[in-house]
């Protein structure tokens, strides 16, 4: 599972480019994935003027998915209750959301979040670089 800022990243290596470790894991596993709440931050921050995307905001999320092969997982009760009982590292819901979702799926996540290695939920399951 992509963390948001990697997957944005990886959709446009030209403006700043993700170690190469990272883009190799990504373009070998044919599972990628992203947390539902990725769309949604990718969304906010578009709004707010803190991601320039370059193409309507619908047209992005189409092609940063079905364009890509990254396939989406859905947010469910479980992950959302998941993403509430997590330790208290930081407060960013959706960074709760996709740390939830990746665990309550097995999933490795990819992340270069600076708090995500302090989540003792994520030991052994935090791929960064």
């Amino acid at each position: 599972m992509l963390d948001t800022h990697v997957w944005v990243r990886w959709l446009a290596p030209w403006e700043h480019p993700l170690p190469v470790a990272l883009t190799d894991v990504i373009a070998s596993d044919p599972d990628a994935c992203v947390s539902a709440i990725s769309h949604w931050e990718v969304a906010y921050l578009h709004k707010r003027g803190r991601l320039i995307l370059g193409i309507d905001l619908s047209e992005w999320l189409h092609e940063a998915t079905a364009g890509s092969g990254i396939r989406t997982v859905d947010v469910t009760p479980s992950i959302a209750a998941r993403s509430a009982s997590l330790a208290d590292v930081h407060r960013d819901p959706a960074d709760r959301f996709i740390i939830a979702t990746a665990l309550d799926h097995g999933c490795q996540l990819l992340s270069l979040d600076q708090s995500f290695p302090l989540y003792p939920e994520l030991d052994g399951r935090l791929i960064a670089a």
